[in-house]
């Protein structure tokens, strides 16, 4: 049995039944209670709809509830070291600081013309760290040292973008005027493993990238959810670093399914969950 397996599950169903409880603190009546930005002068400038500014926003927003729940089930909570850190946050608990927790936060929204998906989101490097697992190069404890690595994500719809105007400047009593730029949001947390994709999360650069379907993500249905943790990490720290063979062509080349990874193992194509992946004709995603 995996070390820390009882604490790991315990930590999950506890990371779980917070985000269930939590829409509710920032999004009163639905819409989001953040409406702008305040100067000293008490000058309100309105909200930007950049997907960037709302996910460091709507981090903000969040850290003091997760300073509370870590406090309620027995941890103390440490914020990455630098921007570039994973993860966001660092569980660690009070009666053995052996047992870390990695929980990364993550922000994206649903698709206009297609709303049982979202744009999807990163879950970290498959870089250095993700390789070596003693490393300390952009991580706040070597990869190994934690028990579990967690998504905890916000999924939203944006509304009103088109009514901003990011030129306008609001006294403190006009707030209310202020349009709410999101609403309907859903919260969740689950393993990262369990809602990846066998994609890149954005462009060049070494980030894996989630599936996008919502009730896929909520039930941790990703492309290896059949496989396991197991072969996620070997198909990651072998993506486009092993040579295989092509499928249509039968002609070598890099890494990029895991359908080549299976055929490569010598493994049942049926540890394959691929209508998990990303919506066909998008791969964009979020941080």
């Amino acid at each position: 049995m995996e070390k820390y397996t009882i604490a790991k599950i315990d930590f999950l169903n506890a990371l779980k039944s917070f985000s269930s409880s939590i829409s509710e603190q920032i999004a009163k009546g639905g819409e989001w209670d953040i409406r702008g930005f305040i100067d000293i002068f008490k000058n309100v400038y309105p909200m930007s709809a950049d997907t960037k500014i709302v996910s460091k926003v709507l981090e903000l927003h969040l850290f003091p509830f997760f300073l509370r729940f870590a406090q309620q089930i027995g941890y103390t909570l440490e914020l990455a070291k630098h921007q570039n850190y994973y993860p966001d946050l660092t569980f660690i608990s009070v009666e053995n600081p052996d047992i870390k927790f990695a929980v990364d936060l993550k922000t994206t929204y649903r698709l206009p013309d297609a709303p049982d998906f979202c744009n999807g989101f990163t879950l970290g490097s498959h870089g250095v760290y993700f390789l070596e697992r003693n490393s300390t190069k952009n991580i706040q404890y070597p990869y190994s040292a934690y028990s579990g690595h967690f998504c905890f994500g916000i999924i939203y719809s944006r509304i009103n973008t088109h009514e901003i105007d990011e030129t306008k400047r609001y006294t403190i009593e006009e707030i209310d005027q202020i349009p709410a730029i999101l609403n309907d949001f859903l919260f969740f947390a689950e393993e990262k493993w369990k809602i990846a994709s066998d994609k890149r999360g954005s462009g060049n650069t070494a980030n894996i990238g989630s599936i996008q379907k919502i009730s896929d993500i909520l039930s941790g249905n990703g492309v290896f959810a059949k496989a396991g943790e197991e072969h996620f990490d070997d198909y990651w720290c072998n993506y486009e670093r092993m040579t295989v063979k092509d499928l249509r062509t039968g002609m070598p080349k890099p890494l990029t399914s895991f359908a080549e990874y299976l055929e490569f193992r010598g493994l049942d194509s049926q540890l394959n969950n691929p209508k998990a992946s990303v919506r066909k004709g998008g791969n964009s995603h979020e941080r």
